[in-house]
């Protein structure tokens, strides 16, 4: 009777081995279908945002090119004596020189980025040097 009861404790205790690594494979694969998931919502929701921010674009390069025409017939209308070809060159050089000025500032302000931070960098390479050290 002890041999059949060991036998019954054995088979039991690969059974709920046999169990456990069956539930944890079940669980790893219900994770990976769930991180799937996340990442699929994710990417329609970036891609419906991508698709907004770039119909809202459009919308507002012709609104602001509506509104440049419009301040040329004004410019036109303010001084009739101008003919409209010079309120066109009027209007297109001031947008021109704008348009530098945020050009050149932007650029400056390129120029102060680095891409590598100081501290990090700095750490990094002594590290390096510590290791490669003999002591």
């Amino acid at each position: 009777m002890p041999a059949n009861l060991q036998s019954e404790s054995g088979s039991s205790v690969s059974e709920l081995l046999t169990g456990i690594v069956h539930d944890a494979q079940t669980l790893l694969g219900q994770q990976l279908a769930l991180f799937k998931q996340e990442v699929r919502e994710d990417v329609s929701k970036a891609r419906d945002a991508a698709l907004s921010l770039a119909l809202a674009s459009t919308l507002l390069l012709v609104g602001g090119i509506m509104l440049c025409l419009m301040l040329v017939y004004l410019l036109n209308y303010l001084a009739p004596n101008l003919p409209l070809w010079a309120c066109f060159g009027i209007v297109g050089v001031a947008l021109s020189v704008v348009g530098g000025i945020l050009a050149y500032q932007g650029r400056e302000q390129l120029r102060t980025v680095n891409p590598i931070p100081e501290k990090t960098a700095q750490g990094l390479e002594e590290n390096l040097e510590w290791k490669t050290k003999p002591t």
